[in-house]
C-alpha cells in the first residue's frame, strides 16, 4: 500500500520569482517578510523538515540535521492564482493566465447574466469581500439583487445574504454564471460568497463554494483514478478540479479542521493520494494584509506537524508545498508571484536531501507518477529517485 499525502499551505510563498516584476510583485516574499516583520518568529517543526535550508529561508534553520528533504519550486504557468498553481502540481502548464477584470466585467457579460437569472445585480467592481458587503449589503437586503464583484484574481464572485437568497439558489446562479463565463471570459473560478447578519455587522459564512473550470486535459489525479486508486480531496480541492479525478472529498471549516480531516483519512487503509488545501493563510490573512494573523496561523499549523508525522504509515510519503504567495507585508492584497516551498518526508525515505530549485510545480505530478508506476509523462522531472533509499 503506497500513499502520498500532499498538503498545500495556500499562499505560503518563499520569495519572488525572476518574473515577479511583470506581475507587480517585486519584493514579495510571504514567509520571509513575515519573519522579518516579527521578532523571534520561528516554525520549529517545519524547520526540522528542512524549511530553513530552502534558499532564502535561513532564519528558519533548526540546528539538528533535517529529517526531511527540501527545495523550492518555480511556477512555469502564466499566472499566480489558486487554480493555476494546483493544476500545475497535477500536471497542467498554462500558456496564458486566466482573464482578470480590474475595471469590472463587460456590460455584455453582466446583461447576459442578469437575463439568465431574472434579476438585476449590483456592484461589478474590484473589491475586498468583507468591504463590499459593508458597502452594498444593506442595498442587497432591501432589493434582493445579488452583489457581483471581482478581485485581482481571475474570479467572478457573487455575494448574497442567506436569508435573502437561500444557499442553494445562490449556488444555482453561480452555476449559471459558470456556464456563461466560457471562451474569452473563462475566469478561473466563480465563487459563491454567502453572508449573514444585520447592517453594520454582516459576516461571511463558511458555505462558500467555488465553481472552477474543467481542467483542460487529464491530470495525475485522473491517471490514479483510472488505475483504481483513491484520490481524496480535503478542503476546496474538489472545487479546484471541478470534481475531475477525485474519488472522495470532504469540505472543511478552517485550517485545523483541515488537519483533523487529513488525519482521519490517513488512518484509513487505501492506495492513492490525499490532497489537502489549507486556505486560511490566504483567505483570512494574506488578502487582508494581516501579518500577525498569518504568523499565528503558521504557528498553529507548525504545532500539528508532529501529529501528522506520527500518523504516517511506513510507506506513506508526505509532501508540503504551496500554490502561490500572498505577502501580507506589502501594499497589495493580491496573490504574489513567488517560489513555493517543497518539503518531503517518509519513514523509508532519505533525510536531508537538497532538492534544489525546481523549474516547475509539475515535478510533483511527475514524482507521484513514478511513485505509483503510472505510465504517463508530464513536462517535469521526478525527484523520487533523489529521496529513495
Amino acid at each position: 500500500m503506497k500513499r502520498v499525502i500532499l498538503i498545500v499551505m495556500d499562499s505560503v510563498g518563499v520569495g519572488e520569482l525572476p518574473d515577479a516584476e511583470k506581475y507587480g510583485d517585486r519584493g514579495s516574499n510571504t514567509l520571509g517578510n513575515i519573519a522579518a516583520a516579527l521578532q523571534d518568529f520561528s516554525l520549529d517543526n517545519l524547520g526540522k523538515l528542512g524549511l530553513g535550508y530552502i534558499e532564502g529561508m535561513e532564519s528558519f534553520i533548526v540546528k539538528d540535521r533535517s529529517i526531511g528533504s527540501y527545495g523550492r519550486m518555480a511556477e512555469k504557468s502564466a499566472g499566480k492564482d489558486t487554480t493555476t498553481g494546483h493544476w500545475e502540481m497535477a500536471g497542467i502548464i498554462l500558456d496564458k493566465p486566466f482573464p482578470v477584470y480590474p475595471d469590472g466585467f463587460p456590460q455584455s457579460v453582466i446583461k447576459e447574466f442578469e437575463q439568465a437569472i431574472g434579476t438585476r445585480v449590483i456592484g461589478n467592481y474590484t473589491a475586498s469581500g468583507t468591504e463590499i458587503i459593508k458597502v452594498l449589503g444593506q442595498q442587497h437586503v432591501r432589493t434582493g439583487y445579488p452583489i457581483v464583484y471581482t478581485s485581482a484574481d481571475s474570479v467572478f464572485q457573487i455575494a448574497a445574504h442567506e436569508e435573502v437568497i437561500p444557499i442553494e439558489r445562490l449556488y444555482g446562479i453561480c452555476r449559471i454564471a459558470r456556464e456563461i463565463l466560457q471562451g474569452e471570459h473563462s475566469v478561473g473560478r466563480v465563487i459563491a460568497r454567502p453572508f449573514t447578519g444585520i447592517e453594520g455587522a454582516f459576516v461571511r459564512t463558511d458555505r462558500r463554494h467555488d465553481f472552477s473550470l474543467e481542467p483542460v486535459r487529464a491530470t495525475i489525479l485522473d491517471a490514479l483514478k483510472e488505475k483504481g486508486m483513491k484520490v481524496k480531496g480535503v478542503g476546496k480541492i474538489k472545487d479546484i478540479f471541478n470534481g475531475r479525478g477525485i474519488t472522495d472529498f470532504v469540505y472543511i471549516h478552517g485550517n485545523m479542521d483541515g488537519v483533523d480531516k487529513t488525519l482521519d483519512l490517513i488512518k484509513e487503509d487505501f492506495t492513492g493520494i490525499i490532497l489537502a488545501n489549507l486556505v486560511d493563510f490566504d483567505m483570512l490573512y494574506g488578502h487582508r494584509n494581516n501579518v500577525q494573523g498569518y504568523a499565528a496561523a503558521l504557528k498553529e499549523f507548525d504545532s500539528r506537524i508532529p501529529e501528522i508525522l506520527n500518523s504516517l504509515k511506513d510507506e506513506d510519503i508526505l509532501m508540503i508545498t504551496a500554490d502561490h504567495g500572498c505577502d501580507p507585508t506589502t501594499g497589495s492584497t493580491d496573490h504574489s508571484r513567488e517560489y513555493v516551498p517543497l518539503l518531503v518526508y517518509g519513514k523509508k525515505l532519505k533525510k536531508g536531501i537538497n532538492l534544489g530549485t525546481r523549474t516547475s510545480f509539475v515535478d510533483i505530478a511527475e514524482t507521484i507518477a513514478e511513485i505509483f508506476a503510472v505510465d504517463t509523462q508530464y513536462s517535469g522531472e521526478s525527484f523520487y529517485g533523489d529521496v529513495m533509499l
